[in-house]
């Protein structure tokens, strides 16, 4: 990998986000040189965090999940490969630090939630639809009949689950692909389609794992159904979300400098699963030479190195700025006119350009261009996401000014991604599939959910905040089929 050439393509990524944000906080927002001052340096740490762990990933974590699907699948052991997908889905899950957070918002959100209930629901029902994904590479079943049982299903379920707590459960998918995560499995799925001489078949797995999480969500809401409907269940965090975009802590360094220990030991936690099972798959089934494992364990130094600059520069930074902005833009919204407008706007532009910077979105695309020789081009592929991040965030910020329920997104969404499966080739609906995962990352859990609550707390529809990764998570969906069909009319064919 050409660690310059990454560089300069991560810089091109980040700087759209950092002048969109810089113009506004100075012409219309008027925020704080600190605030703005700090967002700067937390975006040249995204940068550096970024260009990082992307070397960690191809050094590390692609070619262990490469190798332990292709030994898994070589063994011939259905058993020995599913008991192994869902230990790797469950334990990868529980380290997840976005499924911690996203966990405690439920909880503020939901008072009778039970944290660890909701984090064990997620894990279980990550490893047993990634299970359930490497069965389907195994037996050859379609991709596209599979995900179309599982998404009518779903529907079904979320037709009797408590009304917004639909917006936690589809919130589930997209934080559960997490930037450690999501690599792994990506290149676990190409390992094991390796061994089947199948490459082309290595996509559609995040995208199947990825409706685990909303169905043990759902499911979860079933059992505690009676007491979420209470009113005593939901706890409104608008005031304090509002509150919470006026502090700015003293000191230049100050929200970077506290969040440190936290960010250390949460990339730590995240990474040791998969070092646990490199270990054991090392001993036991890979045995790969001294070299090799040197590289893969320097490949692991570098994504742990890289994770956490990238988050510290997220977290300290663009958080901040993020909340005071939207929820700037959000309170003049209400006054009608231009001001509702510009907001629109500026979440088609938000949403146009901060995809590119999630990581997990550079190592899918990067093995779509790498898998099918070029044909399939990385640009393209970012900017048919950029174009359905941009309609996602634009979506999410007029529903939560004007307190749209998700539902009239979610479910006619999902009926068009479905439809379009009977057009699209069937590499491109695993690779739309898969692409709902990987877009909503760390920088749209942090930065643009801090956006979208301040702007929706100024209209009193604060505590309705789930929902935004949903629709992120949505789009790809379609675009991305979308661009499939586009592809097959150009070349004539395709499956």
């Amino acid at each position: 990998m050409n660690i310059l050439e990454k560089f300069k393509e991560t810089v091109v990524s980040v700087l759209p986000v950092m002048l969109i944000v810089i113009g506004l906080g100075i012409f219309a927002a008027k925020l704080p040189a600190l605030v703005l001052g700090r967002f700067v340096f937390g975006g040249i740490l995204l940068i550096f965090g970024l260009t990082i762990f992307l070397l960690g990933v191809d050094l590390g974590i692609q070619p262990f999940g490469e190798r332990a699907g292709a030994a898994l699948t070589e063994k011939r052991n259905l058993p020995l490969l599913l008991t192994s997908a869902f230990i790797i889905g469950f334990l990868v899950t529980i380290a997840e630090p976005d499924i911690q957070v996203f966990a405690s918002q439920v909880k503020g959100y939901y008072a009778v939630v039970n944290k660890m209930a909701v984090v064990v629901a997620i894990a279980l029902g990550v490893g047993l639809f990634l299970m359930t994904g490497l069965l389907r590479s195994v037996l050859h079943w379609n991709l596209k009949i599979v995900l179309l049982i599982f998404y009518l299903v779903l529907f079904a379920v979320m037709f009797f689950c408590p009304g917004a707590f639909a917006g936690v459960a589809f919130d589930s998918g997209g934080a559960t692909t997490g930037p450690m995560t999501v690599p792994f499995i990506l290149a676990l799925g190409l390992g094991v389609s390796s061994v089947r001489a199948e490459k082309g078949d290595s996509f559609g797995l995040t995208g199947i794992t990825s409706v685990g999480p909303v169905m043990a969500v759902l499911i979860y809401s079933l059992v505690i159904r009676k007491v979420i409907s209470e009113p005593s269940a939901v706890e409104s965090i608008s005031q304090g979300a509002a509150a919470a975009g006026e502090i700015i802590p003293e000191g230049f360094f100050a929200p970077f400098t506290k969040i440190i220990p936290g960010i250390i030991k949460e990339a730590v936690v995240s990474l040791l699963p998969l070092i646990a099972l490199f270990a054991v798959f090392q001993i036991f089934l890979m045995h790969m030479t001294l070299r090799q494992v040197i590289r893969i364990s320097i490949g692991f130094v570098y994504s742990f190195l890289g994770l956490s600059v990238f988050l510290v520069g997220v977290n300290g930074g663009f958080m901040e700025a993020g909340r005071m902005l939207g929820t700037f833009l959000g309170r003049q919204a209400l006054t009608g006119g231009g001001w509702f407008v510009l907001l629109i706007v500026t979440g088609l532009l938000i949403g146009a350009v901060v995809v590119c910077a999630e990581p997990a979105v550079w190592v899918l695309t990067d093995q779509v261009e790498d898998i099918t020789g070029g044909t399939i081009k990385r640009k393209i592929l970012l900017l048919f996401l950029s174009c359905g991040a941009a309609v996602a965030i634009a979506l999410a910020l007029w529903r939560g000014v004007r307190g749209f329920s998700l539902r009239w997104f979610l479910i006619p969404g999902y009926a068009i991604a479905l439809l379009l499966m009977i057009f699209s080739p069937k590499m491109f609906t695993a690779i739309a599939f898969d692409s709902g995962g990987v877009a909503s990352g760390p920088i749209t859990s942090t930065f643009v959910l801090s956006f979208t609550l301040g702007a929706s707390s100024c209209s009193g529809n604060g505590s309705d905040v789930f929902g935004v990764i949903a629709l992120v998570a949505m789009t790809p969906l379609i675009v991305i089929q979308i661009l499939g069909i586009i592809y097959k009319k150009k070349t004539g064919g395709g499956k």
